[in-house]
């Protein structure tokens, strides 16, 4: 993710990092799922004050943009159809299940795989 703020704007710094990561999720250069840096971690880098980035993120939740999920951190939301953001919440359930049984990333890729080719019965 990329960002640049610039001070001579006549937008407001929370409103530069609002319009950028609205505009890289519909753009596709940051994918659904995509796990935004902390408020901190993205002031630091920019920097910002935190409650200038907090008011950002919180712009974007409210514009459905990205979602918080606790202490497991901001990630860029579905934006898809119905269909597509219910598919993404229930492949990040997914992710979550296997990281916490201990499953290697190419034991889960094999693992959702095998399942499709049952479903679609495609080789």
């Amino acid at each position: 993710m990329t960002l640049k703020i610039h001070i001579d704007d006549s937008a407001a710094p929370y409103e530069q990092v609002r319009s950028q990561i609205s505009e890289q999720a519909r753009a596709g250069v940051l994918p659904v799922g995509y796990r935004l840096p902390t408020v901190r971690g993205l002031a630091e880098s920019l920097g910002l004050a935190a409650n200038t980035v907090a008011k950002a993120y919180r712009a974007l939740e409210t514009d459905g943009v990205i979602e918080t999920r606790g202490r497991n951190g901001t990630f860029v939301a579905a934006a898809g159809s119905a269909a597509e953001r219910e598919a993404a919440s229930a492949a990040q359930a997914y992710v979550d299940r296997v990281r916490r049984l201990g499953l290697a990333e190419g034991d889960a890729l094999a693992a959702v795989r095998d399942a499709l080719r049952a479903a679609y019965g495609a080789s």
